[in-house]
């Protein structure tokens, strides 16, 4: 049996309340239906039907308590103890279930920068990979695992600041990742 491009990926209206917030910035937002995926190595055979970059997001809290959500492209190498040390985190483990469901609204699985949107008191602070916003294109959930919305760079920063966060750019392409912005 032979998969094909329309039984794995299909384009669909943009999800309310995305579909205003992004129609008042004047970004042109694309969204797709496929099932759900938890993983990067699940997305693997969507990402292709696609354009843009894919992303990998990771709920982290410091040894402070503080917590981080870092937002990288898919096939980006993240070194948590170098990370940790560029941003004065201390160490960092991985936030548990109940923690990303209090702060952002949403579960493992459906992790995205979108949920920046459920943390009014801008607790969470958001960590971007360079290559990632250096991307013609970026996708993301929108708070869901069986959507992906592909828009622009820029589309996401004003998203982002629109919900009170300035993300933290970061370069890991090098052998220790480069605060850029």
């Amino acid at each position: 049996m032979t998969t094909t491009a329309s039984s794995l990926l299909q384009e669909i209206p943009t999800p309310a309340p995305f579909d205003a917030i992004f129609a008042d910035m004047g970004a042109t937002v694309v969204t797709y239906a496929h099932k759900p995926v938890f993983t990067v190595a699940e997305s693997r055979d969507i990402d292709g039907l696609m354009p843009g970059g894919h992303t990998k997001n990771l709920f982290l809290k410091d040894k402070h308590g503080k917590l981080w959500l870092v937002t990288a492209l898919s096939e980006t190498q993240i070194d948590l103890k170098a990370l940790a040390a560029l941003l004065d985190a201390g160490r960092f483990s991985f936030g548990k279930a109940a923690l990303l469901e209090e702060a952002l609204g949403v579960t493992p699985g459906s992790v995205t920068p979108l949920a920046l949107m459920h943390d009014k008191q801008c607790n969470v602070t958001p960590v971007w990979d360079a290559a990632l916003m250096a991307s013609e294109t970026l996708n993301v959930h929108p708070l869901r695992n069986d959507r992906t919305m592909n828009m622009t760079p820029e589309a996401l920063r004003a998203f982002a600041q629109g919900t009170g966060h300035c993300p933290q750019i970061v370069d890991f392409s090098g052998s220790a990742p480069i605060l850029k912005e």
